[in-house]
């Protein structure tokens, strides 16, 4: 250590939010460069080796070949695929000496197809799969959390490429179990959910989730084994209600009604029900907000959903994607004045009001739970006016479906396998069967067995590397600092000389030599510092085993310690050695 480029330190760094970045950055094994920006350190780099080795075995077992792309990447490619645009602001753009469109690669669909079509064009080259271990970069907007979340990161992204679905299912399986060694190697705690598979296109994906409660992924699961991140929940329709008695609408007065509780508290004083009280979960909410395509192109759009539930904005950015969502201000509603703020409904004056082809003009999506036959109150497009008994089917329509709403404790699975529970994790890994776009998009086709051009099939599979890292220190760590697992600590074995004789010195320096000499990786603390500076440092960096030689040498012992259990035991000097690789090597 007296070597090691590295430098603990003794506060935590001022936009630490989480344990992991805290400790990462005290420790020395990153050092921020900018915003979502970091170096490695040699420390850091050791883990970062370490799993991308992990990631190497497992992907070598399944057959795939490494590769490895530029990230420096024309823009042409991207163009064919409409993700030059669609990327928006999270893409890095830059225009080299000649004037030409470059980007910093955010994945590599687009490279790895056009590869594949310069080399391949017969079923008897099929199938294949590639992947890279490479630096990735996106303009995150809020990057947080240390390494969990930057700008530039280390990603495994893989791809395969069969003749027809069926190879792209057995591709799939493949790698959705060396995912499942990989993750189990690397100590996590995690879970396999359905997932949307956002601006990569495709059909079948899923997420590979590290259970964490600071995580910024939401996900659901129920004790029938459905699991599913919230924005891939699909929320279940139920049956349409008979409403051949119901009563026809009517307008009423609702003057003072700023929020939906004061809108319930004045239905149940001034137009009670018979059957029962009014509740948040009678009126029917329409949220206006305007989305904005990776063109620039702004077009409002209404919601309407049960007053009692709020919208998910991750929910709607998934639905609303390429496009983005921003927020409806007091400046669009005066450009839209037929919709009144507060008192926005689908119907006014008895007929459709709100939707693409209706008099608004402006397009309208409907909850799947305000089925034909459900009778809402809502807003009658008049100031300090609603209409009660709108009945959905009846009175009014949509233009489809938005299904945004949040999803609470206690819903039932859409599979019928029983009510949800939430939690919070981060996404370490994401599967897709991408199918035929980017193949189709780029002209990737090969011969067939009776020697026709078919377009090949593809999936894409993620890892994220350093995000990893990360989560690997989030969930591997306590109070006092770092608990690295064996299979990815950057030292096995940390020795601490914590005397200033000169046998104390000898005496650990023979042991971390001995245990150099037959394979593990060892970390000596030959460094002049005093015991308690040693004890903490080698408690913040976190190797697995200690060795502690100091005073107990007088009496021929040495002091073993487990970083993670914290507990302790003498062993005779002349011992230790063995007792370590014991430790180190299972026995």
């Amino acid at each position: 250590m007296s070597k090691l480029f590295v430098r603990t330190l003794r506060d935590d760094p001022a936009d630490a939010e989480i344990p992991s970045h805290r400790f990462l950055v005290r420790a020395g094994y990153i050092r921020r460069v900018a915003p979502g920006v970091y170096a490695w350190l040699p420390l850091g780099l050791r883990v970062l080796s370490r799993v991308e080795a992990i990631v190497r075995e497992e992907m070598d077992a399944i057959g795939a070949q490494e590769v490895r792309l530029p990230v420096l990447l024309p823009r042409e490619p991207y163009e064919t695929t409409g993700r030059w645009t669609e990327y928006g602001p999270n893409l890095f753009r830059l225009v080299d000496r000649r004037g030409a469109d470059m980007l910093l690669g955010p994945t590599h669909e687009e490279m790895f197809t056009l590869m594949v079509k310069d080399l391949y064009s017969s079923y008897k080259d099929l199938p294949v799969t590639l992947y890279q271990i490479q630096n990735k970069y996106r303009d995150e907007a809020r990057p947080r959390a240390g390494v969990l979340r930057g700008r530039e990161f280390v990603m495994k992204d893989s791809y395969s490429f069969d003749v027809d679905d069926e190879g792209l299912d057995a591709s799939y399986l493949r790698h959705r179990g060396a995912y499942i060694r990989i993750f189990d190697r690397l100590g996590l705690d995690y879970v396999i959910v359905r997932a949307n598979a956002g601006a990569m296109g495709g059909s079948a994906s899923e997420e590979f989730l590290a259970v964490a409660e600071n995580g910024e992924d939401t996900f659901v699961r129920s004790p029938g084994g459905y699991a599913a991140n919230v924005e891939a929940v699909a929320v279940p329709a139920p049956e349409p209600v008979p409403c051949e008695d119901a009563p026809a609408a009517r307008v009423v007065d609702t003057p003072d009604v700023p929020t939906i509780d004061t809108l319930v508290e004045l239905l149940n004083s001034a137009h009670p029900r018979p059957d029962r009280p009014w509740t948040a979960a009678d009126t029917l909410k329409n949220v206006v907000f305007m989305t904005v395509t990776p063109d620039g192109t702004r077009e409002p759009v209404v919601i309407g959903l049960p007053g009692d539930r709020a919208v998910d904005p991750k929910r709607l950015a998934v639905a609303v994607q390429p496009a983005e969502v921003d927020d409806f201000t007091d400046e669009d509603f005066e450009r839209y004045p037929q919709l009144v703020k507060g008192y926005i409904g689908p119907a006014r004056d008895g007929a459709q009001f709100l939707g693409a082809e209706a008099p608004a003009g402006v397009r309208y999506l409907l909850d799947p739970r305000v089925v034909p036959g459900t009778s809402w109150a809502t807003g009658a497009n008049e100031r300090f006016r609603h209409v009660i008994g709108l009945v959905a089917g009846r009175d009014f329509t949509a233009d489809g479906v938005g299904d945004v709403a949040e999803i609470r404790e206690g819903d039932p699975a859409p599979d019928g396998s029983g009510p949800l529970s939430l939690a919070r994790g981060v996404e370490m890994g994401h599967i897709f069967q991408l199918g035929r776009k980017y193949a189709e998009a780029l002209g990737l086709k090969v011969l067939d067995r009776n020697g026709r051009l078919v377009t090949v099939t593809m999936g894409s599979y993620g890892i994220g590397v350093t995000r990893a890292v990360g989560m690997i220190a989030e969930a591997a760590c306590d109070e006092k600092g770092l608990c690295w697992p064996r299979e990815v600590a950057p030292f096995q074995v940390q020795v601490l000389a914590t005397g200033r004789g000169a046998e104390i010195i000898d005496r650990a320096t023979g042991i971390a030599e001995a245990l150099d000499a037959a394979g593990v990786p060892v970390l000596l603390d030959d460094r002049k510092a005093s015991p308690g500076v040693k004890f903490n440092d080698a408690e913040l960096l976190g190797m697995p085993t200690l060795v502690v030689v100091g005073r107990g040498l007088a009496d021929g012992v040495v002091e073993l310690r487990d970083r993670a259990s914290g507990s302790r035991r003498e062993v005779g000097a002349d011992e230790a050695v063995e007792q370590v690789l014991a430790v180190v090597r299972g026995g």
